[in-house]
């Protein structure tokens, strides 16, 4: 699941690795564009029984811009999560009633996030990173 908002620069790597990854041909894998609300697929996530579930977004974490943090769901309060009208830790809550799934967050520091349709240079590049290793996963 990809969320941020594609307006504003660096918020935007949620839905543009998602989008970089739908040439994944799995059965095993189901990409979500959740855009600024998340909570919008909950039905959906539910109905498809995840055995696990990655979210990706802009993370601000006091880290150099680019950098790519992995955290679990204990980590989340720790994590400051840049455009929801969800809190992330009440959507796990949420999805985890009389579901198991194992939940991964991968966050991205932003450089930008302003107004504008394209990522920083830096968070692109991570993107790409992340994205070659997400691929070496699922191909």
């Amino acid at each position: 699941m990809g969320i941020g908002n594609t307006l504003k620069s660096d918020d935007g790597v949620g839905p543009f690795i998602i989008k970089e990854l739908n040439d994944i041909n799995s059965n095993n894998l189901v990409l979500v564009d959740a855009a600024t609300a998340p909570e919008n697929f909950t039905g959906f996530i539910k109905s498809e029984k995840p055995s696990h579930i990655i979210i990706i977004d802009a993370t601000l974490m006091d880290e150099k811009h680019g950098h790519i943090g992995i955290f679990n769901k204990e980590d989340f309060g720790n994590v400051n999560m840049s455009t929801h009208s969800m809190n992330l830790s009440v959507l796990i809550r949420y999805l985890e009633q009389n579901n198991l799934f194992k939940i991964l967050f991968i966050g991205i520091q932003p450089e930008s996030l302003d107004f504008s349709l394209e990522l920083s240079d830096i968070v692109k590049k991570s993107s790409y990173e992340l994205i070659d290793m997400l691929k070496s996963f699922f191909i």
